[in-house]
């Protein structure tokens, strides 16, 4: 296999994606690729943890179900869903899924109605531009940027023009209220708590 680089001319599939070695992370935006962490920190997987735990809690024996990563989510342009014309595999931190005709035995194959990312110094920018207008782009209801250093949540909402208005700000102590699913609170003091 040749060394697959961020900035690499060639244009990405997820038929590329599944011959490459398995302890190597990457997701492929818009046919370009880009290499993942190898391991989330200890604050990182503290949260998402939390935040999984609320959700899953919530949403037992509920149509929706909520994942973390890694699990990949396929998003396509295209009406075909053929491995070689999905250009776009991503894994976010978190996110939930409401059609079970979504899911599949290799991950998701439509846009969730939740993402959660949560961000580091490393990601922070592709979190708010290329992931936010990919999102935005497919469709996904809401969308959330976690900030662990700042322990601050952005809550985007597709709204009827299908972009994401300003978004929703809450910091440590918050609890969000998340009516796509419900009465669903996520109590922020126990994401952030130490």
């Amino acid at each position: 296999m040749p060394i697959v680089q961020k900035n690499s001319e060639r244009h990405w599939t997820y038929a590329d994606y599944l011959g490459w070695p398995d302890d190597e992370r990457w997701e492929i935006i818009d046919g370009v690729a880009y290499a993942l962490s190898p391991a989330p920190g200890r604050q990182h997987q503290s949260i998402s943890f939390e935040m999984a735990r609320q959700l899953g809690n919530y949403l037992k024996d509920k149509p929706c179900r909520a994942f973390a990563a890694p699990f990949d989510v396929r998003l396509s342009d295209h009406s075909s869903v053929s491995d070689n014309y999905v250009d776009t595999v991503v894994q976010p931190d978190l996110f939930v899924v409401c059609d079970k005709n979504k899911l599949d035995e290799r991950g998701c194959s439509a846009a969730p109605d939740l993402i959660i990312e949560i961000s580091s110094p490393s990601t922070g920018k592709n979190d708010l531009t290329v992931k936010f207008d990919l999102y935005q782009r497919h469709g996904v209801k809401e969308y959330w940027i976690v900030h662990p250093d700042q322990q601050t949540v952005m809550v985007f909402k597709i709204g009827e023009d299908g972009t994401y208005g300003k978004p929703d700000r809450y910091a440590a102590g918050d609890k969000v209220l998340v009516p796509l699913f419900g009465e669903l609170v996520i109590d922020l003091k126990e994401v952030f708590a130490e």
